[in-house]
């Protein structure tokens, strides 16, 4: 309710993505709030993408990637965009997520959990896309972390490998899977 009655001010030449990481770094709160303001919903789709859930977890999970990027902003070298920089902390903060859920003592990677799940709506191709986003939902979470990373932000194999602790060729199968799964969820034939 503040931040309504409250006039933000307005961007100027200097208020680039690096010239305000640069003023958040030195502890400016308005300076990371703009950034925030530019970029969350970036870091929040992806964070949706790779956990599979848009509730309440997700929006943590988005407001742990940001309290992340505030911690790290001083030791921010900018050699890369800030916006790549918040993207890939979404990333991490979501991976580290999907790694926290292996260790639990039950298993959602069950493939009974999928029947759980409605079948999508496929009244038309208006709600494809939303057909396609609750497909990918209803994945197995190894299976759409791959999907997501392999098919949608472009890592190889290898990096998916590395940074979900498999072996390549388990994220090859795991795309594969993920893939056949989404044929069957929107009604495609292969």
């Amino acid at each position: 309710m503040l931040m309504q009655t409250i006039p933000l001010p307005q961007a100027t030449e200097t208020d680039d993505d690096a010239g305000l990481a640069r003023r958040a770094a030195r502890a400016d709160v308005s300076a990371f709030e703009q950034l925030y303001r530019r970029h969350h919903l970036r870091v929040h789709g992806v964070i949706v993408r790779l956990v599979g859930q848009a509730g309440a977890q997700a929006e943590d999970l988005t407001q742990e990637a940001f309290l992340r990027a505030w911690q790290a902003l001083p030791s921010f070298r900018f050699e890369s965009a800030v916006s790549t920089w918040l993207h890939r902390l979404a990333v991490n903060t979501a991976l580290m997520e999907l790694r926290s859920r292996r260790s639990r003592p039950w298993q959602e990677d069950d493939d009974d959990a999928l029947d759980a799940v409605s079948t999508p709506d496929t009244v038309g191709r208006a709600v494809l896309g939303r057909d396609l986003e609750r497909a990918v939902a209803s994945l197995p979470p190894r299976a759409r972390a791959v999907l997501v990373l392999h098919d949608v932000e472009g890592w190889k194999h290898e990096e998916i490998a590395g940074e979900l602790g498999m072996a390549v060729g388990s994220s090859k199968a795991q795309l594969h899977r993920a893939r056949g799964l989404l044929r069957a969820r929107i009604g495609e034939t292969a």
